[in-house]
């Protein structure tokens, strides 16, 4: 099978993996492509298989990645997912090695990326990163892990690791209200949590405050390493689960 790297030039007629059979998430799935145009400049790469399917994978500088992590020299992954029908055919190591590719030719120290010390939702998979070689550099609260895969045996440049806002964040303590970071690094975060949240949360009688990244510095001074979706209630962090922005899901995380 084909891939493709999606660019400036083809990304309005190409599908970008998630959401496109989610008409109630049209205008999310638009920002999520205009999010991609923006970042082509800042040396994202958005690299997927040629087939209507979730198999994909983004990586860029981790300088610029909407992560709070300090990796220089680096290239940070961000979504990579294989799904489905597609699963174990060889995907995922082929998408890592082409990222892992880069990287030596952009002559960098390897590659990072956060994740969950279990498998969180729109993080990568843990386990199979660790198989692959990754190894965890640094630790945040909440169970939250930052993984790297060097390429050169060189000590000269400094471990990655997670910025000091996020390892002790300052994070609001309103007693029963919600708190939601988020940016439109996910196709389904802004319908999701404009309007499933804020319809749960009314129903609920439970105050919201959204925190909206806009901006790669933004996202980088973040207070959670979860910049997709990261769902806060009473002070203490819920999940990075999308879904329980629905009002059909929300008492299943949120214990009033």
């Amino acid at each position: 099978m084909d891939y493709l790297k999606l660019n400036a030039l083809n990304i309005e007629e190409q599908h970008i993996c998630c959401g496109f059979s989610d008409k109630k998430c049209a205008e999310s799935y638009q920002a999520k492509k205009a999010w991609l145009r923006e970042q082509f400049d800042h040396g994202l790469v958005f690299e997927r298989l040629d087939e209507r399917a979730k198999v994909f994978i983004e990586y860029q500088p981790a300088e610029n990645a909407w992560l709070p992590i300090e990796a220089d020299n680096y290239l940070a992954l961000a979504c990579f997912w294989v799904s489905g029908k597609y699963k174990k055919q060889g995907h995922g190591k082929r998408l890592l090695a082409s990222a892992l590719s880069a990287a030596k030719q952009q002559d960098k120290a390897g590659l990072v990326t956060v994740v969950g010390r279990k498998k969180y939702h729109f993080l990568s998979d843990t386990k199979w990163l660790l198989r692959q070689g990754f190894k965890v550099v640094d630790e945040a609260p909440n169970g939250f892990i930052l993984l790297a895969l060097n390429i050169t045996s060189k000590q000269s440049h400094k471990s990655p690791c997670f910025r000091q806002n996020v390892k002790f964040p300052s994070l609001s303590q309103q007693e029963k209200a919600c708190v939601a970071y988020y940016s439109n690094r996910c196709p389904f975060a802004e319908y999701h949590v404009t309007q499933s949240l804020q319809e749960s949360c009314k129903k609920r009688n439970i105050t919201l405050h959204l925190v909206k990244f806009t901006s790669s510095e933004q996202a980088q001074a973040s207070p959670t390493p979860a910049t997709i979706f990261s769902l806060y209630y009473d002070g203490q962090f819920i999940t990075t689960d999308i879904s329980a922005c629905m009002d059909s899901r929300f008492d299943k995380f949120v214990k009033i």
